[in-house]
């Protein structure tokens, strides 16, 4: 897969998979992990999403910071 490669594009879109439970069970750790992933490499989606993650405290504690 390409997100077991570490493509980012692929990274986020699996992620959003796992975040809203489509076609895999809902896991949001799991998805805040690979949004994490991809925000490493510099794509603003993924920042974005990873934000969004910690302000609602959905897979990770929350945190405003």
């Amino acid at each position: 897969l390409a997100a077991d490669q570490g493509h980012a594009n692929s990274l986020i879109k699996l992620a959003l998979c796992l975040e809203h439970g489509t076609g895999v069970d809902q896991n949001h750790p799991e998805a805040a992990r690979l949004y994490c992933l991809a925000a490493d490499q510099g794509y603003a989606n993924a920042q974005t999403f990873l934000a969004t993650s910690y302000a609602t405290g959905m897979g990770v504690d929350q945190d405003y910071a």
